[in-house]
């Protein structure tokens, strides 16, 4: 569904990750672990081009896709994203905030884009919050929220930045709850997480970045139980003492 080749970003003269070649096929499940500061988060805005790569290159579906491609735009469509502080409009309900794209977006009515919406809040469980105000839902909700916005633009890939940093405990199985029925039906996910637990059951592949750039890739099971790479070694040893 997408491949990266050599694909580089900075900001300047700080270097984000460099040369890191990534693919994922139709319904593959890949979760991306490692430190803070491998660049593990802007690397996945570089596939929904939040963010555009300094150099290498990026292909959807075969097709070579750069800022000055035509169809852009409905390649954004078929690429959901959830990010850590869910970014949902105080103004709007539940589930105001999930018909505002498929109306604004795809020019959907507003009673087609609200019968989409409440299927997707059921479906994440908050179909009784639909017309709560940011205000009224806690972190757990308002992420599940989002989840149900993306999920409103039938997405082809979801992608997560790290969608259970910013909760509190108690309320971080809800929404990993959440995912792993998304992985379960099938949906095409790509995972930024520091949930362990959560990559080594959901996960069909394990991508470490560290010291920006993939150092390793694997299988969960031999991910954790057999790193390859001295560098996977340290981070394991460094995590199961936290």
């Amino acid at each position: 569904m997408i491949r990266t080749i050599n694909l580089t970003k900075k900001f300047g003269n700080l270097l984000v990750f460099e040369d890191v070649n990534f693919s994922i096929e139709k319904g593959e499940r890949v979760v991306i672990i490692g430190p803070s500061g491998a660049g593990k988060s802007t690397f996945i805005r570089c596939l929904n081009f939040l963010e555009f790569p300094t150099s290498g290159e990026v292909y959807f579906e075969g097709k070579k896709i750069d800022k000055n491609s035509k169809n852009l735009p409905s390649i954004r469509q078929r690429i959901g994203m959830v990010f850590q502080h869910f970014n949902l409009f105080p103004h709007l309900t539940a589930l105001q905030n999930v018909t505002i794209a498929p109306v604004k977006v795809k020019r959907m009515s507003e009673k087609d884009a609200s019968e989409i919406a409440m299927h997707y809040l059921s479906k994440v469980g908050l179909a009784d919050r639909a017309k709560h105000y940011p205000s009224q839902l806690s972190g757990g909700e308002k992420q599940r929220v989002a989840i149900a916005r993306a999920l409103a633009m039938k997405p082809d890939l979801m992608l997560f930045d790290e969608p259970t940093s910013a909760l509190d405990v108690e309320m971080i199985k809800e929404v990993l709850d959440t995912m792993e029925q998304l992985a379960l039906e099938g949906m095409t996910m790509i995972v930024v997480t520091h949930e362990i637990s959560f990559a080594k059951e959901v996960a069909d592949r394990i991508v470490f970045m560290a010291d920006k750039k993939i150092v390793e890739e694997n299988t969960p099971k031999e991910f954790f139980a057999n790193p390859r790479t001295d560098r996977a070694k340290k981070f394991l040893d460094k995590i199961a003492n936290i």
